[in-house]
């Protein structure tokens, strides 16, 4: 892996989270940043490391005020990260890279964003597409009847008549994250419950982070989005994520197509600090993350 810090030339990053989602943010427009896939699955290791569900790289480009390139916890690329944008535009803002209003460069297109005095921000996304309101998959001697829809990634959504909160969610997410039928990419898979015609609760098991996270602002808006293409709410959507916090999404549904779809949540910056050598080093992150694949016999 190409060394990413020294003792002499520390690399600063900030910790931040969005809805509950934790991102290490390295501003990397001097292009310093070489084996990017590495140092996430390092860095991003909880305990060892400073453990968070994803990287974000604020990087130079000529079609907006910034481009992000987003990596999950296991290294590997993402186009979109909906709760890690609204972190990068506020980090960004910070750190006087971007106005207030800004445009940012994603792997799913460009992205604007507003950060308010609050701390929160504002991102105007583009449209969602590719729904399909009955996918049905298999699982076992199970067949699971959901929908599918694509908001900068892939999403899979289940609308739950139960209590959302106490059920464990992991054996049937994973299962399905990992469906052949959603193969090669894979997608997240949303858990529903709605409350009212403006309020649903979201759980959401994510893809390269192969857990449930706490929030996942792309999912929030595939659930808000496919909730209301069924008729069970209007816009203005509250959300009520696995974090606690509520995220808010807003549209217009024009002929059964999401336009001028808006996310608005916080953006915290829950520190900055500088990267050590050992925040790299000295550990294997396959072998943290499962044992009983790297055993040599």
């Amino acid at each position: 892996m190409q060394m990413q810090a020294s003792k002499q030339d520390p690399l600063t990053f900030s910790k931040m989270a969005g809805g509950g989602n934790d991102f290490v943010i390295i501003d990397n427009r001097s292009g310093r940043i070489g084996d990017a896939e590495s140092l996430t699955r390092r860095i991003c290791t909880p305990h060892l490391s400073v453990g968070a569900d994803g990287l974000i790289l604020i990087e130079n480009t000529n079609r907006a005020t910034f481009r992000m390139r987003y990596l999950n916890a296991d290294g590997s690329p993402a186009d979109f990260c909906a709760n890690g944008t609204r972190c990068a535009a506020r980090f960004a803002y910070v750190n006087v890279i971007a106005p207030k209003r800004m445009t940012i460069e994603t792997g799913a297109g460009i992205i604007g964003a507003e950060v308010s005095d609050g701390g929160h921000v504002t991102l105007s996304l583009q449209p969602p597409h590719s729904f399909v309101a009955d996918r049905p998959l298999r699982v076992g001697e199970t067949v699971v009847r959901g929908s599918s829809i694509i908001v900068g990634v892939p999403h899979y959504i289940l609308f739950l008549r139960d209590e959302l909160w106490s059920q464990d969610i992991v054996p049937l997410g994973r299962a399905l994250r990992m469906h052949p039928d959603l193969q090669p990419a894979g997608a997240n898979i949303n858990f529903v419950v709605v409350r009212d015609a403006n309020a649903i609760e979201v759980r959401t098991y994510e893809r390269g982070v192969e857990a449930e996270t706490l929030s996942c602002g792309s999912g929030v808006v595939a659930s808000a989005v496919t909730s209301a293409l069924f008729g069970k709410t209007t816009s203005p959507v509250k959300v009520l994520t696995r974090s606690g916090i509520t995220l808010e999404v807003s549209f217009t549904l024009d002929g059964g197509t999401p336009r001028g779809v808006q996310l608005r949540g916080d953006a915290r910056v829950v520190y900055r600090a500088t990267m050590t050598p050992e925040t790299v080093e000295g550990f294997d992150p396959e072998w943290v993350r499962n044992p009983a694949e790297n055993v040599v016999c």
